[in-house]
């Protein structure tokens, strides 16, 4: 039986993310409120919003295709932090670069088991 996701170690580390995520972007500049901040930010909202709804699902087959899109909205907001910190280097990202890491190592490793 799934646990419910509310109780996934993964969900509440993405939360964590998303929670980052929002912190930083809200430094960008205003011209990037429907660029980049706004990609950014609907990227790593989909994470959790992913893993939810395919462990509400309760199918496992099922679960793991809403894991395995998950991945690839994390590889999105991957991408976007690369460019955000190349184009606005003085904002950190190195905390949304770590969590983003471990989401994808857990992510990766539910994906497997």
């Amino acid at each position: 039986m799934l646990k419910p996701y509310k109780e996934l170690t993964v969900w509440n580390r993405v939360i964590e993310l998303v929670r980052e995520v929002y912190k930083e972007t809200s430094k960008l500049p205003t011209n990037e409120i429907y660029g980049l901040s706004s990609q950014m930010r609907r990227a790593a909202a989909s994470i959790p919003f992913n893993i939810a709804e395919g462990q509400s699902r309760k199918n496992l087959k099922e679960f793991l295709q809403f894991l395995r899109v998950s991945c690839g909205y994390a590889a999105e907001l991957e991408t976007q932090t690369i460019i955000a910190a190349d184009l606005f280097p003085r904002i950190n990202f190195n905390k949304i670069r770590g969590l983003l890491d471990k989401v994808q190592k857990m992510l990766n490793i539910m994906i497997k088991n």
